[in-house]
């Protein structure tokens, strides 16, 4: 929203320009419109068609974002069905030792 204190200034600006009405209309027109257009540069506004742009960009990125979240949902799904297939290792069947390749001979 703009400030009071900015409002004010360009009412005062506008103000001074038209104390000096005995000029050509066209003067005062060309001066109020510097004084507004100076007003609007500081306020930091962006054009409709800036604004329609970045709009569109912004819903782009919006529709791949939603599809790379269904993807991974997909890819979650995947891999939780995956893994509830392989049994889990019961703790009741013991594991087979390995056998040494080194024919028995150790710390040599």
């Amino acid at each position: 929203m703009v400030s009071h204190d900015r409002i004010s200034r360009l009412a005062q600006q506008i103000g001074e320009r038209l104390q000096g009405a005995s000029q050509a209309p066209e003067e005062v027109q060309k001066g109020i419109q510097q004084v507004v257009r100076g007003a609007f540069d500081r306020l930091e506004l962006v054009s409709r068609e800036d604004f329609d742009i970045l709009m569109d960009v912004l819903q782009r990125t919006r529709a791949r974002v939603e599809a790379l979240e269904q993807q991974v949902a997909a890819l979650e799904t995947l891999l939780e069905e995956r893994t509830a297939e392989v049994p889990a290792p019961s703790a009741a069947a013991p594991e087979a030792p390995e056998e040494d390749a080194g024919g028995g001979e150790t710390g040599r």
